[in-house]
């Protein structure tokens, strides 16, 4: 499926759509005295966000986001579960379509199971991309022997890739239902993953939102590292950290300057329903793509290709 844009038709392929599942949102009820002693938890959760509870089922959930991919012209994306122990959710919803799902999962390596999780999950659950959150979960990726041993399973495995969360961090869905959110911003440096990077060079590393903040160094990682990608998505509302004025079109530049068009993937940071796929972060980027003067394979490569050729299985693309 090809979606119209200024370039000409596209395949687009979104690098970061989060599932929240039925699966997360009970996580999150749990986590809050004023929301697991509701009568209906689920209902109460509603009432908060304003936003519409997934189905039981994840693949029925799997389905509303093909219909909503489907509706923007979308060929599909990574949608990653979005609490650690949600695996079998997105496992499902790949499962479903493998052909226009990638499967992300969230992964705490401070937990015993860590190892076995992932690979688990890359083995037997059909899923491609690990997720690491350093500041949530309070760990460090540059001396960890567990996220070690999770990064060394991702090399030996093709059309895997290890997504790490820098700079910023903020959970909407948290703040909405008053959840605490004591994260650790002093483990979100994206030089922290150089040595893991250099060491480990068959595994392919995800740096989202341009490093969310730390664009200087998430640069220079990419710089350093030609198996560091970095993710568009967002709103990209961390331009406000920088020293000089800045917009996404020079961020864009920027970044194509340094890691050049084929280590680049669009996301749209989508989550939640009814707003479902966020069409106006697309376009926004796309203006901001038109803007620097970028050509139609270029285009191609940044809004999909890219994270076609990174993650999705040879198979599962026929």
């Amino acid at each position: 499926m090809n979606k119209s844009t200024p370039f000409g038709d596209i395949e687009v392929f979104d690098a970061h759509v989060h599932f929240f599942s039925d699966g997360f949102f009970r996580t999150l009820t749990g986590q809050g005295t004023h929301l697991s002693g509701d009568a209906d938890p689920m209902g109460r959760v509603a009432s908060m966000t304003g936003w519409t509870m997934p189905p039981e089922d994840p693949a029925e959930f799997a389905g509303s986001w093909i219909e909503e991919f489907d509706r923007h012209g979308v060929e599909g994306g990574m949608l990653m579960s979005s609490v650690p122990g949600d695996e079998s959710s997105i496992a499902v919803a790949v499962a479903s379509c493998p052909r226009r799902i990638v499967g992300g999962f969230f992964l705490d390596p401070t937990r015993p199971d860590a190892v076995d999780r992932a690979r688990r999950a890359f083995d037997e659950m059909n899923l491609s991309v690990v997720c690491l959150f350093p500041a949530m979960h309070h760990f460090s990726v540059a001396d960890n022997e567990t996220v070690k041993a999770v990064v060394a399973l991702a090399a030996e495995r093709p059309q895997t890739a290890v997504f790490v969360h820098c700079g910023a961090l903020s959970v909407g869905a948290r703040k909405k239902l008053g959840l605490p959110s004591r994260f650790d911003m002093r483990f979100s440096n994206p030089l922290d993953l150089y040595k893991l990077a250099a060491e480990f060079t068959t595994a392919r590393f995800i740096v989202p939102h341009f490093g969310a903040g730390m664009f200087r160094e998430a640069l220079m990682l990419a710089d350093l590292c030609p198996n560091v990608f970095l993710d568009t998505s967002s709103s990209n509302g961390w331009i406000k950290y920088q020293s000089a004025p800045i917009d996404l079109a020079t961020v864009y530049k920027r970044a194509l300057d340094v890691a050049g068009h084929e280590r680049l993937l669009f996301g749209t940071d989508s989550s939640f329903f009814p707003r479902g796929w966020h069409a106006a972060i697309f376009e926004a980027q796309v203006n901001a793509m038109i803007e620097i003067g970028l050509n139609y394979d270029q285009a191609r490569a940044i809004l999909g290709g890219n994270m076609r050729r990174l993650v999705m299985k040879v198979e599962s693309r026929k």
